[in-house]
């Protein structure tokens, strides 16, 4: 037996989890990838920082710059988790 039919609160369906890899099959499609391993892990690892961000509705723009002006200022980064 499904286990969302035993639990209440469990959907049927996979939609959130395709709704949360969309932005990343939409970049890929439009975009036509990436030419080299590392520009593969740098947009991999973007669009992990987006989503997260987008999740947690923290302005990703401002992680972005922090992130940078720290590592030109030997600081610490900001976390990516709350």
């Amino acid at each position: 037996m499904r286990l969302f039919i035993r639990e209440e609160g469990i959907e049927p369906t996979n939609n959130a989890a395709e709704r949360a890899v969309r932005p990343a099959v939409i970049w890929r499609r439009t975009s036509f990838g990436s030419d080299s391993t590392a520009g593969s892990e740098f947009v991999s690892r973007l669009l992990t920082v987006v989503s997260s961000l987008s999740l947690q509705e923290r302005n990703i723009l401002e992680f972005l710059s922090d992130s940078v002006a720290a590592k030109r200022s030997g600081q610490v980064p900001p976390s990516l988790t709350p």
